[in-house]
């Protein structure tokens, strides 16, 4: 079939034309000592002839449509991807002001945390059995 889509689109409404031609021929000039040896070739080779332009001429019209489809069907694509990168954009900008808001904030904590904890630095109130048992509870339970 790609062999026969290399012949251009005229080729095939000529061989239309060539093959009714033929069968015109046969029929009308049957008293002609020339065609009339020939006819039953010129009737077949014509009907074969027609049958195979339309068969070419029905896979070119349905080639077009498919073709027109796939244009169709990029053009939506290229839509989607311009909205795709829009959203993606938007999404980035997001993401990076939630980053820069949880940076800020954990600054602020760990300020504050630095600025509270120097208070309670030297008078630490929990009893060591607390820190023990916490300590502890840490280690997986194989190595108790």
């Amino acid at each position: 079939m790609w062999a026969l889509s290399l012949l251009p689109d005229m080729f095939w409404h000529l061989l239309i034309a060539a093959g009714v031609i033929s069968v015109v021929a046969a029929i009308l000039l049957k008293n002609v000592p020339i065609v009339s040896n020939y006819k039953l070739f010129l009737q077949y080779g014509g009907i074969i002839a027609v049958l195979l332009g339309v068969w070419m001429e029905g896979n070119i019209a349905n080639e077009a449509k498919w073709q027109a489809r796939v244009k169709e069907l990029e053009a939506k694509v290229a839509a989607a991807e311009a909205k795709s990168a829009e959203e993606n954009v938007k999404v980035v900008t997001k993401v990076v002001t939630k980053r820069e808001y949880y940076r800020e904030r954990g600054n602020d904590v760990i300020q504050y945390v630095d600025r509270e904890i120097t208070k309670y630095d030297n008078t630490c109130l929990v009893p060591k059995e607390v820190v023990k048992a916490h300590n502890d509870a840490a280690v997986p339970g194989d190595k108790k």
